[in-house]
């Protein structure tokens, strides 16, 4: 892996990377910024495979984005290579009335000094910065409040206030994972019917002001709490928004 390269991709040109808590926060904030969550090689029938080396190439020097198990999965390996100590843990999201299987979705949680830190790139709109590894404390965020608690026996919860209710994001065990162990989900999610990635393509980042997304049928754009959606009129409309909004000028054949 490059490093400077990477850094050069997601916007930082930091020459003191020593691991921090300031650092990390810079870390996931630029990375949110630079890197789109995206579905696209899943509609484009490019495999994605579960190979560090393979999401350099996609991610930073294509200039492309990914989904979870990419963007965390290189994400990690960056973190690595700076110096933080990390593990990936697997997670099931909230569906709205459940949560998925287990390796549903990778995170990651980082070790600086003697905390633990909850660190996600690769969870589309979600926590700009990383939460503290502390079960019950309310964390503000710029985009909103989260916490961290406890779900049952096994599994623990990350949860964002949404007026005046908690809402589950997901939940997690604080078991160590090897990115190998997410290979049968990264499959599901590329070719099952029941995987809400092959239901329509994707592509969301994040602003300085908010968020702007892209999916088939329309064009999201969120700046300081409020929200423009326009029509995706045709698949030619969704390329020329892709490659103008997103960077991606990427067809398939």
């Amino acid at each position: 892996m490059n490093i400077p390269e990477y850094l050069s991709r997601i916007g930082v040109n930091e020459t003191d990377l020593t691991p921090s808590v300031a650092a990390l926060r810079s870390l996931q904030r630029a990375h949110l910024l630079s890197v789109p969550f995206e579905n696209l090689d899943i509609h484009w029938k490019s495999p994605i495979v579960l190979n560090v080396d393979k999401f350099y190439e996609k991610i930073v020097t294509a200039r492309r984005g990914g989904f979870c198990y990419e963007l965390n999965g290189l994400f990690d390996e960056l973190l690595q290579h700076i110096g933080y100590k990390t593990r990936l843990v697997s997670a099931r999201v909230f569906n709205g009335s459940g949560h998925g299987p287990e390796f549903d979705h990778a995170a990651i949680i980082a070790t600086v000094g003697d905390e633990e830190y909850l660190v996600d790139v690769g969870f589309g709109a979600f926590t700009t910065q990383p939460l503290r590894f502390v079960v019950g404390e309310k964390q503000q965020d710029e985009s909103g409040i989260f916490t961290i608690r406890k779900y049952d026996d096994t599994y623990l919860e990350v949860a964002k206030l949404d007026d005046s209710m908690w809402v589950s994001e997901y939940i997690f065990r604080d078991v160590p994972r090897q990115l190998s162990e997410f290979a049968d989900m990264c499959d599901f999610q590329q070719h099952s019917p029941e995987s809400h990635f092959t239901k329509g393509k994707l592509c969301s980042i994040m602003t300085s002001a908010g968020r702007k997304t892209l999916t088939d049928k329309s064009f999201i754009v969120t700046e300081n709490g409020r929200k423009k959606e326009t029509p995706v009129n045709s698949e030619s409309e969704f390329y020329d928004l892709l490659a103008g909004e997103f960077g991606i000028a990427f067809q398939p054949s």
